[in-house]
């Protein structure tokens, strides 16, 4: 194994981690939104919330590194295609999709530098349009939403047929035994994160169909009040919490065993 190839390991297990903590703070919020001890919490939310235990600073230091591998990682898996994707239309699709989660975790990453005074990304008044935003301003709002709307309708399809024919299992090199428990947890994960771009979805269609003048991109706390608000929502929002929770072990196990194919890239 050179230098390098332990370079991209040590990130993308340091990335998967990260994923894993800002997950667990995300499902916790939700099950105690649901029985009214605590509001939801998006990604920002979670990284506010870490700001303000003991060490609060410090903990986001960490979490920092760990949000800026995560989205090298994602890069490298977008332009090197170590998963071997291939430039099919479906490949490209996903490549785009890990270029997205790249930059995604990198504006994160930005995000909680501005938390510790590093950087003013996200903050301040005035702050510049998000790239929904601009594109709303340029097509207009109902064709951008709708978009939108059919990319999240796929990413939630592409997670339950991760879930459904266990392709997650594919990339993680574990024995037998611990993969006997972590089917379940992978698959409830994995399906409950579906669930919430799937809502993000139909969110966006009915902001297409009803809205004029752009609202805004609804976000993963959005996602979350709009289960709240349904019949029996807090039975919902409790069950979506505890998935997300188990999207966040998913991600832990990731950190561990998955396999990084670096020599493949």
């Amino acid at each position: 194994m050179t230098k390098g190839s332990k370079w991209i390991r040590h990130l993308a297990r340091t990335g998967y981690f990260a994923r894993g903590l800002v997950y667990t703070i995300i499902g916790l919020f939700a099950v105690l939104a649901a029985i009214g001890a605590a509001e939801n919490k998006d990604t920002e939310g979670a990284l506010q919330t870490l700001l303000q235990q003991p060490f609060g600073a410090v903990l986001i230091a960490a979490l920092i590194v760990g949000l800026v591998s995560y989205g090298v990682w994602r890069l490298f898996q977008s332009i090197m295609d170590p998963d071997d994707h291939g430039l099919g239309v479906k490949g490209l699709a996903v490549r785009a999709g890990l270029l997205s989660s790249a930059v995604t975790y990198g504006l994160l990453a930005l995000y909680a530098l501005s938390l510790v005074g590093v950087s003013n990304a996200g903050g301040g008044e005035g702050g510049g349009s998000s790239p929904a935003e601009m594109l709303a301003g340029f097509f207009g709002s109902r064709p951008v939403s709708l978009g939108l709307a059919a990319i999240f309708a796929g990413v939630a399809i592409a997670h339950w047929v991760k879930a459904c024919k266990r392709k997650y299992a594919d990339h993680l090199k574990a024995s037998d035994a611990v993969m006997e428990w972590l089917h379940p947890i992978s698959i409830t994960g994995l399906t409950a994160r579906g669930c919430v771009f799937a809502i993000l979805a139909v969110m966006l269609v009915l902001r297409g169909l009803t809205s004029e003048d752009g609202s805004g991109t609804p976000g993963l706390k959005d996602a979350l009040e709009y289960t709240q608000d349904l019949p029996f929502g807090a039975f919902l929002l409790a069950a979506l919490g505890v998935g997300v929770m188990l999207f966040a072990v998913y991600s832990f196990a990731e950190a561990i065993w998955r396999e990084i194919n670096i020599e493949d890239a």
